[in-house]
């Protein structure tokens, strides 16, 4: 069965007799790819800070349950920080994949 299908890599694909063959890159679609996913974690870091500055202010408003608002606060800095470096991840991948486009 494995020989009636052709499996799609990233980079290669292998035809039915299991050979690897290099494929051609667009590098146009790579890094329109990276653009849109910084989009996505800069929209994600930007929605889990106000999501935590939300929490800070329900911790003060309501004594009672501070500390459930204060938990949720820092797992929402956390998530946060995580989407920002997301974000600078694929930032670097989009101008790796600008620079290698001008190469070929």
């Amino acid at each position: 069965m494995a020989e009636e299908h052709r499996h799609h890599h990233l980079f290669h694909h292998h035809n039915k007799e299991g050979e690897v063959q290099p494929s051609e890159v667009d590098y146009k679609k790579e890094e329109k790819h990276h653009k849109h996913e910084e989009l996505l974690g800069e929209l994600g870091a930007v929605g889990a800070g106000a999501f935590a500055l939300h929490e800070k202010h329900k911790a003060k408003k309501d004594p009672e349950n501070a500390h459930k608002h204060k938990v949720e606060e820092e797992i929402a800095a956390s998530i946060a920080v995580g989407a920002g470096g997301f974000a600078f991840h694929e930032h670097h991948e989009k101008k790796e994949a600008k620079k290698e486009e001008r190469h070929h």
